[in-house]
């Protein structure tokens, strides 16, 4: 979804009332999108309508937990370099991620092929793992195809290995669920990852295009705050960087001097 509409919106807080035994929030809608992500896990209907998701990147079943824990995270990508790094089967992987969430979260699963049909072949093994699982495929030709045939079947398709407009304009077209532009690898070739993602958002908006723009490859918290800013929908982030959106020096130390002003006043 990503660019949301005031149905999507009406529709949130009628399911958020419901999910919290019909307590209010006070304040506007915003405020309710804010407290209905604190309480992910909780209010696991409307999740997948908040704006802003995050996704890690990760086949880490430990890291990926630890994460999925503090409500925050609304899905999971995965890639073949990920699930060597893992060491173990990758459907068993599969298998233990998304048993990690409370609802149908997002958890793309890679596949590949010389051909749509191989491509199609391994889907259909993803698919028998969960239902929830977005099968992923390259942005070529063959890549294309099976994104075509998936999506005529309504199952949701990641096109990754995106490094243009025109090339996320192809997987609109094919019927993506998502694009998946590779935001370092454009930075390490001398372009700018975040002009790309902006781009896109700018073409899609202009014709209304429903394919959400998964910002990947991140290097750093900022690579994630000026993904958001320029229009991204979800960003895809190692397990390193989720927890780094945590940290500021400044957070750090006035929490210090909150602390120690408290032990001053319990010495009262």
């Amino acid at each position: 979804m990503g660019r949301e509409c005031p149905e999507d919106r009406a529709h949130l807080q009628r399911c958020c009332l419901q999910a919290n035994g019909g307590i209010t929030f006070g304040g506007c809608v915003d405020t309710l999108f804010f407290y209905a992500k604190l309480d992910a896990v909780k209010l696991n209907t409307v999740v997948h309508l908040l704006p802003m998701k995050i996704f890690l990147d990760s086949s880490n079943v430990e890291e990926i937990t630890a994460a999925v824990e503090t409500g925050l995270v609304d899905g999971v990508t995965t890639n073949p370099s990920l699930m060597l790094q893992a060491g173990q089967d990758p459907n068993e992987v599969l298998k233990q991620i998304t048993g990690l969430f409370s609802w149908d979260a997002s958890v793309s699963a890679e596949v590949s092929g010389e051909v749509a049909e191989n491509m199609l072949d391994m889907a259909e093994e993803y698919l028998s793992i969960h239902p929830s699982i977005t099968i992923k495929v390259p942005c070529n030709v063959e890549g294309l195809k099976a994104c075509r045939d998936l999506a005529n079947d309504e199952i949701p398709v990641n096109v990754t290995l995106v490094f243009s407009t025109a090339q996320a304009i192809l997987a609109a077209k094919a019927g993506a669920a998502y694009v998946s532009p590779f935001v370092g690898r454009v930075n390490d070739n001398s372009f700018s990852g975040v002009e790309l993602i902006e781009h896109i958002s700018r073409t899609y908006k202009k014709h209304n295009v429903k394919t959400e723009i998964l910002a990947a490859s991140l290097r750093d918290v900022f690579d994630v705050s000026k993904c958001y800013e320029v229009g991204a929908d979800v960003v895809t982030m190692p397990p390193k960087i989720f927890w780094g959106m945590y940290n500021h020096i400044l957070t750090e130390k006035g929490l210090a001097k909150f602390n120690e002003d408290w032990r001053k006043v319990l010495d009262l």
